[in-house]
């Protein structure tokens, strides 16, 4: 009984900022529950995780009551067309940069019509790195209708892992955008 009421007590101290389900519960399907529990919809603006996030939120069935569509754009032309990025925004901030991965939440959210977005940009490697900008460089945008998030993560490791960090870090913003704790 000791270990059992320590146990409770740990997750009550960390949920739900750490503890995001429970058992054999994966955090795409955690995502898909808090969606619909809000009648809420969601989309993806997807550039260095070349479409990992909608898959990952894809694979669970049901997940088209909640998922509806998303966007993989490596090219900085079709972020100005399909997402309203500023050509302005690419010009001076680069693509991989907070200005601009707001941008494509902000858009994908306006021009797919949905309630929440996930936008993500960023240098996987093992090229494209700069001083500045390093491979591993990811931006991460979280959007409502009026409100965006934007965080940038330092990742410096295998391409590989570079995506994988980023789309499951990426879920897990949209997870605490939704339920309020960022």
């Amino acid at each position: 009984h000791e270990v059992e009421a320590l146990s409770q007590k740990m997750v009550e101290l960390l949920t739900p900022k750490f503890v995001f389900g429970y058992d054999d519960e994966e955090l795409p399907q955690t995502l898909g529950n808090l969606l619909l529990r809000q009648n809420a919809t969601l989309v993806t603006a997807e550039s260095c995780t070349g479409g990992l996030i909608a898959h990952q939120l894809t694979y669970f069935a049901g997940s088209s009551r909640y998922y509806k569509s998303g966007v993989v754009s490596y090219s900085n032309e079709l972020k100005q067309s399909l997402l309203g990025v500023k050509p302005e925004t690419l010009a001076q901030y680069g693509a991989v940069s907070e200005e601009t991965v707001s941008e494509m939440a902000a858009g994908v959210v306006e021009r797919l019509q949905a309630d929440y977005a996930v936008a993500v940009s960023g240098i996987a490697g093992p090229d494209g790195g700069t001083p500045e900008k390093p491979v591993g460089t990811v931006w991460i945008a979280v959007a409502g209708k009026s409100r965006i998030v934007a965080r940038k993560f330092q990742f410096a490791r295998s391409r590989d892992i570079n995506i994988e960090l980023s789309a499951n870090i990426a879920l897990n913003e949209l997870r605490k955008f939704i339920i309020g704790i960022i």
